[in-house]
């Protein structure tokens, strides 16, 4: 009796673990944990989630594997930070400031490019295609800090603003050359090719800016009578664009930010309805996405010989220099503070997602080689850890000034007043 309890323990916990239940158990042990214990020793949570996703990844200890449930969850958490950042942008602050927002896209886009080729195609050796392919990556950003900026409740500051509509241009941007480069691969870049693209981009926008906002007012305009209705709609027009985005021949993040500012107006910020949005994904679906990021990430490609040493460490320079230097020229051309830049730069600097993708995809057409495709991984953790050192204390710092300014004006209507 003993030897049979015993082995059906042992089953369980077979590494890896297979049983569901575990598996989310452990996962959730992560996301209550993680947080408290990088506090304190003032790191900030994401950079938690990472490194245990290192931990117990398959590179790690082993503990999971990267299946389809991971994946699932992982692709949602990722699909979310693209939504909710398109749904809690300044729309009238954005279109105010769009033109800042397109030059900062412009910077964050060509100067990493700018730097990236050079290096790739003649200190690294690398053909055209490939340097081409692997500069693009370095345009590329996921929004990885943006939960920090969402957290300190300074997603309306101007630099925010203009980072996230950065974001969508570039990463729009870098999948279209994406999808230009894997055509030249392929000897397929035919007025036939272009026709496919364009037509499949209009059908793509008119769907999700016209027919899902309308839709989405008839509906949300009904009294729920339970409270998960309205939220499911939500869920629905979030996935049915990201599904909508990969059938244009886009990665669907773009599908799921589009979605963000299509129903960006329909969705007021003190609503039950986003404090839903938000719980769920923060509490969830994010941190899902953060630990699967950290799960990819293989250390041991750093012993494998000097040559993956130096692509790794060349390629995470050039992704930091880029990022930086177009956080820098943006602020010297619009007086942004030193703060805002930090904020900009943390922002915009994390590699993620949509960089994982670029090179997955170009490793699976034979353009890059596994030197570039390990280098990525170690690009992948340093930036997004990075990232998270950046952007925490610059959020702080300018949430505590939003706190001054607030206690400066309730200090200084009552005199005000007794004035008039």
């Amino acid at each position: 009796m003993s030897n049979n309890i015993w082995n059906h323990i042992s089953q369980q916990f077979h590494i890896p673990f297979t049983n569901p239940v575990l598996i989310f158990t452990l996962i959730l042990f992560i996301i209550l944990l993680s947080p408290i214990l990088m506090a304190k020793i003032r790191v900030p949570g994401i950079v938690g989630f990472i490194v245990a996703g290192i931990i117990i990844g398959p590179y790690g200890t082993n503990l999971l594997t990267k299946n389809a449930a991971v994946e699932l969850f992982s692709t949602i958490g990722l699909l979310y930070i693209m939504f909710i950042a398109g749904v809690e942008l300044d729309m009238a602050g954005f279109k105010a400031k769009k033109h800042k927002s397109l030059l900062f896209g412009l910077f964050t886009f060509a100067i990493p490019i700018i730097i990236g080729f050079p290096v790739c195609y003649w200190l690294l050796g690398y053909p055209l295609l490939t340097s081409l392919l692997t500069a693009s990556m370095f345009a590329t950003h996921t929004l990885v800090a943006y939960p920090i900026v969402s957290r300190y409740g300074v997603s309306k500051n101007e630099a925010v603003a203009v980072t996230v509509g950065g974001t969508i241009l570039t990463d729009t941007a870098v999948l279209i050359i994406l999808a230009v480069i894997i055509g030249a691969n392929n000897g397929g870049l035919t007025p036939a090719f272009w026709f496919q693209l364009i037509v499949s981009l209009i059908i793509f926008t008119l769907i999700v800016v016209l027919l899902v906002p309308y839709i989405a007012k008839r509906f949300l305009a009904i009294p729920e009578k339970e409270k998960t209705t309205h939220y499911v709609f939500i869920l629905t027009c979030l996935f049915f664009s990201a599904f909508l985005s990969q059938l244009a021949g886009l990665e669907p993040i773009i599908g799921a930010f589009i979605a963000g500012l299509a129903l960006n107006r329909l969705i007021p910020r003190p609503s039950a309805l986003m404090k839903n949005i938000d719980f769920v994904g923060n509490a969830i679906f994010i941190p899902f996405f953060l630990i699967s990021v950290g799960m990819v990430v293989n250390l041991h490609v750093l012993f494998a010989g000097w040559e993956a040493i130096v692509v790794a460490i060349s390629l995470t320079i050039v992704a930091l220099a880029g990022k930086w230097l177009a956080a820098f020229f943006t602020q010297q051309i619009f007086k942004y503070s030193n703060t805002q830049r930090k904020l900009m730069f943390g922002l915009s600097s994390s590699h993620a997602a949509a960089t994982l993708a670029i090179i997955l995809i170009g490793y699976k057409q034979h353009i890059i080689d596994a030197n570039i495709l390990n280098g990525t991984i170690i690009l992948i953790l340093v930036t997004c850890m990075v990232a998270s050192f950046a952007t925490e204390p610059a959020a702080k710092q300018i949430a505590l000034s939003l706190e001054d300014n607030k206690s400066d004006s309730s200090y200084e209507n009552p005199i005000k007043q007794v004035n008039v």
